[in-house]
């Protein structure tokens, strides 16, 4: 369906529902907007609460056209935790490799499941790293692992930390440009 909100027509999506007592509508990566009505309601209802609500919706919908043409990461719990240990065990070895090469001292290296995040080093020397990197190419997840394992020498994106990831990684800015075509959403 379609309605015109300050001038832009903007297509969403209605879904009746037995247990819904009131309108309520959401904005997804995949799905666009969704308006959720009571099974009772009509179009004018959800045309008169879409034009009520226009400001906020339009001020999201831009706010999501930054994610066109990504690929969408959706990674359930239950998949993360049947598998992160797994996950864990690939990182720590890849980590290991690179290690040998850098020398670097680090302390704990942990796995979560996040949504804006490939991975994090800690000033106290602790490495993290998304669960999500795991439906990525083995090149993507050395390249991480390369970035965080040299934050552990330089705390910044300068150049010296560039040219310690350049190291191993001579190709690091291509592959970090392709970590940009992706979108992390909870599951």
């Amino acid at each position: 369906m379609e309605v015109i909100l300050e001038g832009e027509t903007i297509s969403y999506v209605v879904r009746r529902s037995t247990r819904a007592r009131y309108v309520r509508m959401t904005i997804g990566v995949r799905e666009g907007l969704v308006v959720t009505v009571p099974s009772y309601g009509g179009t004018h209802l959800v045309e008169s609460f879409l034009r009520e609500k226009a400001t906020w919706i339009l001020k999201h919908l831009r706010r999501m056209k930054k994610f066109d043409g990504k690929k969408v990461l959706n990674v359930t719990q239950e998949e993360y935790e049947k598998n992160k240990n797994a996950f864990l065990n690939a990182i720590v070895a890849r980590i290991e490799f690179f290690n040998s090469l850098y020398q670097f001292s680090y302390k704990k290296i942990s796995i979560r499941n996040q949504t804006s995040l490939w991975g994090s080093c800690t000033r106290a020397g602790n490495l993290q790293f998304n669960y999500k990197l795991s439906h990525l190419s083995a090149e993507a997840i050395d390249y991480v692992i390369v970035h965080e394992l040299c934050h552990l020498k330089e705390h910044n994106h300068g150049p010296r930390f560039w040219k310690l990831v350049a190291k191993t990684i001579p190709n690091y800015k291509a592959i970090r440009k392709s970590l940009h075509g992706y979108v992390m959403q909870e599951g």
